[in-house]
């Protein structure tokens, strides 16, 4: 049954095109109902502010070093093994040394907060919910399809391999986004390179695929939350994507699902994330938060908004007699435009887990 209270609080939180800071900005005290995730305890939130009991736990997610890989063939290959052991076990690791430049890290996330931040008749310019648009901004592309809202909104922009005019992309962040994306991209070539030398495949193996064609950068704002204990920055879920590279800021709040408990995942300073579906399918959420506002720019190499007719599956080569593929073939497209149509919600999304794991294996025994 269609809750038509709900169905209105959407409507008028959408038609204001003003997002979450909208509602902060107002002054509210109480989160609207919209936002409310019923099945949050006090084992939801930051190991800073639970009892030894939680079952949120503190550790460190893997940090490779890529300053060597470009050394001798040994160095090379310790640095594939780290990430393919980190692909394996985590689904998520950080890098250093990785070729981005410290200040364009910064000016990055510097224009995200300059645009957030801009007179809403601005931005409303940019507000849209069409998923195929590739300039947009909203709060929660899932807003009528999730459960709950999540407290973040979020500029969106495909950067490759048919980018917007310059034109076309908001001024007061325009050159940080072309340049981030320059460098990231360089970066996400390499990333390939490492997985397929891993797979025991040609360096070039992923890039031929065109895994790397895509690639389409979200930028998410976190105004702080009157009430973070009763709703989520990003909900659990994992990326419908080749692999994520994340930049955020220093306030934390990111988490990931590690043998079934809660890791936070502390900032490394000039470090960036990465999150890969090939090896593992990575579990990860957002907490709101009373301080922020926290960013974070997660860029996509994917083909989702392509008009692509390619089919993948596992590698026709990692095939055999004793490892046949146990899952059919599928575009980037259908995949994501499925996975939108549930929202973030993993329980909705559970049956997809298991799908992009396999994008590059067949199924692991």
């Amino acid at each position: 049954m269609v809750d038509n209270n709900r169905a209105k609080e959407l409507k008028a939180f959408d038609d204001t095109k003003a997002g979450v800071k909208g509602l902060v900005d107002s002054g509210i005290v109480h989160i609207p109902e919209i936002f409310i995730t019923p099945s949050l305890t006090e084992k939801e939130f930051s190991v800073e502010n639970l009892d030894s009991g939680s079952d949120i736990v503190s550790v460190q997610i893997p940090v490779i070093d890529l300053k060597d890989m470009n050394g001798d063939d040994f160095q090379r290959r310790r640095v594939v093994e780290e990430v393919g052991e980190a692909c394996k076990s985590w689904g998520f690791f950080q890098v250093v040394n990785h070729g981005v430049p410290q200040h364009v890290m910064d000016e990055m996330i510097g224009g995200i907060r300059c645009f957030h931040e801009q007179p809403n008749d601005i931005k409303e310019e940019f507000y849209s919910m069409d998923p195929m648009k590739k300039v947009m901004f909203n709060s929660n592309f899932d807003l009528y399809q999730a459960k709950v809202a999540n407290w973040r909104d979020t500029l969106a922009c495909l950067m490759a391999p048919n980018p917007p005019t310059n034109d076309e992309l908001p001024q007061v962040c325009r050159e940080e986004l072309l340049q981030y994306s320059q460098h990231v991209r360089k970066l996400g070539l390499t990333i390939f390179e490492l997985l397929a030398e891993e797979l025991g495949l040609r360096p070039n193996h992923l890039l031929d695929m065109d895994c790397a064609k895509g690639q389409f950068i979200i930028s998410h704002y976190y105004p702080p939350c009157p009430e973070p204990n009763k709703t989520l920055g990003i909900t659990k879920h994992t990326d419908p994507d080749f692999f994520t590279i994340l930049l955020q800021d220093q306030i934390g709040g990111l988490q990931i699902n590690h043998q079934n408990q809660w890791i936070d995942i502390h900032p490394v300073n000039g470090a960036l994330l990465l999150s890969n579906d090939k090896f593992k399918s990575a579990e990860h959420r957002v907490l709101a938060q009373h301080i922020g506002p926290r960013i974070s720019i997660a860029c996509f190499f994917t083909t989702q908004l392509l008009p692509f007719d390619t089919l993948y599956g596992p590698i026709k080569e990692l095939l055999s007699d004793e490892n046949h593929a146990l899952y059919k073939e599928t575009t980037v497209k259908d995949y994501v435009l499925y996975y939108n149509s549930k929202g973030l919600d993993l329980q909705n999304n559970q049956k997809l887990l298991t799908y992009f794991i396999t994008l590059f294996l067949p199924k692991i025994k």
